[in-house]
Parts: C-alpha cells; structure tokens; sequence
C-alpha cells in the first residue's frame, strides 16, 4: 500500500495494492489491520455512500457535516474518474481555506482520505461515475452543510458544470462561518 501526505495535514492519498492477472485485478480497499500495519489509524466506519452522476461534468459540493455528527470519509472511484477536492475549514488552522485535488479513477485505484473539519467536492471526468466513500457519522440532516462550490478558486476544469440546488443555492466561503475549530496536537 502506498500512503501519500499531502499539503493539507491530515489529508491522506492512499493507494491500495492491485493484483492483476488477464481478467483483471482485485484489491482490499479497506483492512484496518492492512492500514494500522502501515501506520494509518482511521476512525472506525459507520456508513457507506454510493453515487453516480450520469454526465462528465457533474460538481457535487462543497459538502460537510457539522459537530456533534462531523464525518470523515474515505473516497474511492468505483467506475470511471472524478476530481476529489478536499478544503480545510478549521477556523484559526495555518492551512485554513486551503485546498487539495487528487484525480481519483477505477484505472488509478487511489483513495482520499478527508478527516472531519474539511469541506468535500468533485467533478466528474467522465460520463457514468460512481464514487464509493465510507464515513465516520451516519448522515444527519441537521448536521448538512455546503458552501458554494466556485467560491474558493478551486480549477474544477469543468466549464458550465451540472449542479443541485442546493449546491447552486450554497453560501460564499466569505460569507459563511465555519462550525469547526483548529485544535493543534
């Protein structure tokens, strides 16, 4: 397995081993003790999420779920490819508003890892794409949050995206206070 810090601390790329023969590969996506062996001490998992957004294109987020049921998510690509962006929203953090974006696709077979205090989104890059994430809160629609997806200056690379309304209804990053707090360690 292979572990990739990124420039956001807590933001993880992992990606797992393959093993690929002529019909085609197979690979654990989660194994804690896989993970743990490697140094990797995730939360423990309560709910899995599936989605599919038909067309290439398609922006889902910014997202986040607010205390007392603030989720970390673990990110895979099931089927074609995705940007995955994570955002720190840690108020008083030094990466406070910062951004990250990792190509994510069943051909790369990588994952993101987003800790809770950290908005999530994506664009689909191609027609048809399924995104697989495990969270660490079940939903809580109390708990539902988004702040505008083109509203930090992030390169989605998608012209006139597809949007819910609730993403196209969504607060400026300037204009929204964040629930979460930095807490060094």
């Amino acid at each position: 397995m292979q572990i990739e810090k990124t420039a956001l601390p807590g933001v993880i790329i992992i990606t797992p081993v393959r093993h690929r023969d002529a019909r085609g590969f197979f690979s654990e996506s989660w194994n804690r003790k896989t993970f743990e062996d490697a140094g990797l001490h995730l939360p423990d998992f309560v709910q899995d999420n599936h989605s599919l957004s038909r067309d290439a294109g398609t922006v889902r987020g910014l997202h986040y779920q607010a205390p007392p049921h603030a989720q970390g998510k673990l990110v895979r690509c099931g089927r074609g490819a995705l940007y995955d962006v994570a955002v720190d929203i840690r108020r008083h953090s030094p990466t406070w508003g910062h951004w990250v974006g990792v190509e994510l696709s069943e051909d790369n077979g990588r994952q993101l890892w987003i800790p809770a205090g950290f908005l999530h989104g994506f664009v689909t890059r191609r027609d048809d794409t399924e995104i697989v994430y495990k969270c660490t809160d079940c939903y809580n629609p109390a708990s539902d949050g988004c702040v505008a997806w083109n509203s930090l200056g992030i390169d989605w690379g998608a012209t006139t995206p597809i949007l819910s309304a609730k993403d196209l209804a969504a607060p400026n990053f300037d204009d929204w206070t964040s629930p979460f707090k930095w807490q060094p360690t």
